[in-house]
């Protein structure tokens, strides 16, 4: 039986890690990278605001490398899309035989046309290996199955700033307001996967500044346990098609 080369596009969230959980538990498929767009200001992860330092560690824990997307701040649509374009023809010289980008998209399914019309255009197939299952459910194996987040991001018009900061667990989603997914597919948070069954070993990791964005998104920052806090600008992040919680 043939097996399909497959990159992923990591956010650094939980719908990355339940997609990259999904795609290795297929017989047929390898998941040879990830690919992950940094916002080149912060040097963080675009939208999610996670330290390149904790990514380079979650990398390290998953044992893939990493192709990385370089976009400058408040980047449009078209900056992301050729600093997408950029990353992936750096993967296709690497890898000449992947022909496929996963994403950890749920529902939305301007998302999803979103990505299928700019894939096509690059020459690319996406795979949306979480794509239509409950969210609910999705959360709570989440949970259950030994993965720990942080919600690094939360969009205070749809969830309260105190639940930036926190883990997510099952007391949290026991707390989530009605309305907001539990997996925060419409955009109300984001997170930082720290520890599962994917991980080699767990990230040893920290809270640390508050920070609110264009007097909406309240951001905590999370860093190495081994880590001082740097001061570091937290990114602003853009309601838009792009991101993953």
């Amino acid at each position: 039986m043939s097996t399909t080369r497959v990159a992923l596009a990591w956010s650094g969230g939980k719908d990355s890690a339940l997609a990259l959980a999904a795609l290795r538990a297929e017989s047929t498929v390898e998941v040879v990278a990830l690919v992950t767009t940094i916002t080149r200001d912060f040097d963080r992860i675009s939208m999610h605001g996670v330290r390149r330092s904790v990514l380079d560690a979650q990398v390290r824990a998953l044992g893939l490398p990493l192709i990385e997307s370089i976009i400058p701040a408040a980047a449009s649509n078209a900056g992301y899309e050729d600093a997408l374009a950029t990353a992936l023809g750096d993967l296709r010289r690497q890898w000449p035989d992947v022909q496929h980008l996963a994403f950890g998209d749920l529902f939305l399914s301007e998302v999803r046309a979103y990505r299928e019309r700019l894939l096509a255009r690059l020459g690319w197939t996406p795979v949306f290996p979480l794509w239509g299952q409950d969210t609910a459910r999705l959360a709570r194996d989440f949970v259950d199955t030994g993965y720990r987040a942080v919600l690094t991001c939360v969009d205070t018009t749809q969830l309260g700033a105190e639940f930036a900061g926190r883990e997510f667990d099952s007391v949290l989603l026991g707390q989530l307001p009605s309305g907001v997914d539990a997996c925060g597919e419409r955009g109300e948070f984001h997170t930082c996967v720290y520890d599962g069954p994917i991980f080699r070993q767990p990230l040893v990791l920290r809270t640390g500044e508050r920070l609110r964005r264009d007097g909406r998104f309240e951001y905590c920052d999370v860093m190495l346990g081994r880590e001082e806090p740097l001061g570091q600008p937290m990114e602003p992040v853009k309601s838009g098609s792009r991101g993953e919680a």
